[in-house]
């Protein structure tokens, strides 16, 4: 079952990116706080009202708990110091992130070819990206099998682990302002 984002989820998604096992390949990246998920939700709902995609709240069956989210959403970034409509750089940002529970049952590749296609078709010109860090050895797994290619490999900046590489993969050949927003 895939539906879009709600405030209803926020206890389970809370749950979930919260919890230290979903973030063994990022520990600074899981949540503490409880408004952090809800910023995230506001977040990702708003892409589905601007893009007519973003991520989605997976279960297995309807009304079942939460299993993970997975799904498409456009980012976006100013290319100069003024924000005008011709000097945005986007991308759609293919993220997936499951209960440890679940991880490895093929959710994260089945729903991402979804949203993959479903990004494709709502605005090709935009290319399909997931970052991730080198030894998440399982994402890399995903990203290939939905058909993504390694575009780029460089030390994480910001990363609290400067041995941490960040590694870029789209469903095409990145321009140098793509590849710019993709690692910001």
């Amino acid at each position: 079952m895939l539906d879009r984002p709600g405030l209803q989820d926020l206890d389970e998604v809370f749950e979930i990116y919260s919890d230290p096992r979903v973030w063994t390949h990022f520990p600074s990246g899981r949540m503490a706080k409880r408004e952090e998920a809800e910023a995230f939700l506001l977040t990702r709902i708003a892409d589905w009202e601007i893009d007519g995609l973003g991520i989605w709240i997976v279960r297995e069956s309807e009304g079942g708990p939460v299993l993970g989210t997975c799904g498409c959403g456009v980012r976006r970034m100013p290319l100069a110091d003024e924000w005008s409509p011709d000097r945005v750089e986007a991308h759609w940002n293919l993220g997936y992130r499951f209960r440890p529970e679940v991880q490895g049952r093929g959710y994260a590749s089945e729903v991402s070819r979804l949203a993959i296609s479903r990004a494709q078709e709502l605005k090709p010109e935009l290319p399909v990206i997931a970052y991730l860090l080198e030894h998440n050895v399982a994402s890399q797994k995903v990203a290939e099998k939905v058909g993504l290619s390694l575009r780029h490999r460089a030390p994480d900046a910001g990363n609290p682990d400067p041995e941490a590489m960040r590694l870029v993969f789209a469903d095409r050949a990145l321009t140098a302002s793509q590849l710019t927003v993709a690692l910001a």
